[in-house]
């Protein structure tokens, strides 16, 4: 079982997202207030807590939503899981719709480190209920 470590949000795309805590989801549009939330694909954005360790581990100095990244979840390798995986975490359920991305020319964090890790470790659910996530909320896989 994973645990949600951070959770976040921006008001316009191609910009860093801030930890606001917690997030009210809606049905098949993602995080309320977020710009990524929309009808498509990528409603709700995760990244390994632990990917982000490794990669400051290397020296980057980036806070949570620093990848444009909404949920930050321990506990799980996100690009070893099959497409149409599914997520529970309280009332909300998630549907692994994505792998990776391509990275926009001019990101900061490549800039400064010379690598991303969103475009490879990242990936990107639908909602198919929504409901309220926190920080320190268990985050589980409920079908591969």
């Amino acid at each position: 079982m994973g645990k949600v470590m951070a959770v976040c949000t921006s008001e316009e795309k191609g910009t860093q997202k801030t930890n606001v805590h917690s997030v009210h989801i809606i049905d098949d549009f993602g995080i309320e207030n977020d710009a990524h939330a929309g009808k498509w694909h990528r409603q709700v954005s995760l990244l390994s807590w632990e990917k982000i360790q490794e990669f400051k581990d290397r020296g980057a100095k980036v806070d949570d939503g620093a990848f444009g990244e909404n949920l930050i979840i321990s506990g799980y390798d996100f690009k070893s899981l099959p497409i149409g995986t599914k997520f529970k975490c309280n009332d909300v359920v998630l549907e692994l719709t994505q792998i990776g991305k391509e990275c926009h020319h001019g990101c900061a964090i490549f800039q400064a480190m010379g690598d991303c890790i969103m475009p490879r470790e990242g990936v990107f659910t639908k909602v198919l209920h929504g409901g309220t996530i926190s920080e320190g909320d268990d985050f589980e896989i409920i079908e591969e």
